[in-house]
């Protein structure tokens, strides 16, 4: 059974960076089956796809965020991670880390397998 679990600070700062980690356990970062995404849902909104990293390291944005977003892994730690530069008011949502088959569409929520429990993050001076 694998689980992820998401950590990092629970208020940033507007125009400071979001760092968000996702702990994975029961399962490698590193194996073909699967890819690690990072989702958000802003207040009152629904689910929007940040990016992935699949288990050769490559990465693949929303062309929406790309150019603020970067998402990297450490796999000696199991882990991958988020960030999220020059962050306004808007980007405050609660964040999840989750896995869904390596090739399914990141942008359908059906077809994650493991989600994290997700954390609030608001931006506020």
């Amino acid at each position: 059974q694998v689980q992820l679990q998401e950590s990092g600070p629970g208020l940033v700062k507007p125009s400071q960076t979001l760092s968000l980690t996702c702990t994975v356990s029961g399962g490698s970062i590193t194996t073909s089956y699967y890819a690690w995404s990072w989702i958000r849902q802003p207040p009152g909104k629904g689910l929007e796809w940040m990016g992935v990293i699949a288990y050769d390291g490559s990465t693949y944005y929303s062309p929406s965020l790309k150019s603020r977003t970067s998402i990297s892994r450490d796999t000696s730690k199991n882990q991958f991670s988020l960030q999220l530069s020059s962050v306004t008011p808007d980007d405050t949502a609660v964040y999840y880390c989750a896995a869904a088959p390596f090739g399914s569409n990141p942008r359908d929520a059906a077809l994650y397998d493991y989600w994290g429990q997700g954390t609030q993050v608001t931006v506020s001076s």
